[in-house]
């Protein structure tokens, strides 16, 4: 029974862990959504971008590590920037299907971009931080994990320094309310836009370096964002707090179904498992646990 009850904290607290370096990811998700009310389906592609970014700068003889993570996060930024301006600045006001598919077929380039120009090997994001798990009471984690929690609890806390005390954040939360009365009280909008899919970028690149240290970096890593879009149903598409639960949830319930599942049916559960947790909400709660629930007159 010890053991059963060992085994079974195990899990959760790794499943945990993992769901705190989802919600890293789903914030990107969740920025873009509460400023433009679009859903950017290429943030795994962004991920993977970061990534390789990483990777290539710390193949560079003698590039500190603090160095490579600073370029992937400046580039990551710099992307963003040019993308909100060229591609989807144009589309504002058009239906928003139009900036869906507009990131699909971005996420698409994406993908096909490194096989062309650095090749499509595997490369590896080394932190220099080892791999023997560190061990804390009856638990251990691998320090890759440990960093990706501590991490992401750091931006977090940053994060909603910025949107509660700055300037900038109280601005940019009235342009996720209301875009219409923001620009009534002199609030530049499109700026704000720009801003947040900056931050998108720079929560991308701080992602791909974490990610791609664990599972190296190839197109394979795009699948991230993918696995993340559970997270961010199931937490509610504009809700930072919706991020945070619903990758802790996401992050258990693949642990447990690995570890209680997977020696039955020979494993991969916990690939499909967030999919069947995003159906169920969708069918009781299609906003999300934090989710806004709007009400449309017809």
């Amino acid at each position: 029974m010890w053991e059963e009850l060992q085994f079974a904290s195990a899990l959760v607290v790794s499943g945990l862990s993992i769901g705190l370096m989802y919600s890293l990811i789903a914030l990107g998700f969740v920025l873009v959504y509460k400023a433009t009310d679009a859903i950017n389906f290429a943030q795994g592609e962004f991920v993977m971008l970061a990534g390789f970014v990483a990777a290539l700068a710390l193949a560079a003889k003698g590039m500190p590590v603090l160095a490579a993570v600073g370029i992937a996060v400046a580039v990551m930024v710099a992307f963003s920037f040019a993308l909100e301006r060229v591609v989807l600045r144009p589309l504002l006001g058009r239906p928003i299907i139009a900036v869906i598919m507009a990131t699909i077929g971005l996420g698409a380039m994406l993908r096909g971009l490194p096989p062309i120009t650095v090749g499509g090997e595997t490369r590896a994001v080394s932190l220099h931080i080892g791999d023997m798990p560190i061990g804390f009471g009856p638990f251990s984690l691998p320090p890759i994990q440990i960093l990706g929690v501590v991490v992401t609890l750091g931006f977090l806390a940053l994060f909603t320094w910025f949107f509660l005390k700055s300037r900038m954040g109280v601005a940019m939360r009235a342009v996720a309310d209301n875009q219409q009365v923001a620009m009534a009280m002199g609030i530049n909008v499109e700026r704000y836009f720009a801003l947040a899919w900056a931050m998108a970028g720079t929560v991308s690149a701080l992602g791909g370096v974490i990610w791609g240290s664990m599972l190296g970096v190839d197109v394979h890593l795009a699948l991230v964002g993918l696995k993340v879009f559970p997270v961010v149903i199931l937490g509610g598409l504009d809700s930072i707090l919706g991020a945070v639960v619903g990758g802790l949830i996401v992050g258990v319930v693949e642990s447990l179904a690995a570890g209680y599942l997977d020696p039955y049916v020979g494993g991969g559960t916990k690939d499909f498992a967030p999919y069947v947790l995003m159906i169920i909400a969708l069918m009781f709660r299609p906003y999300g646990i934090f989710g806004t629930h709007r009400i449309e007159r017809v």
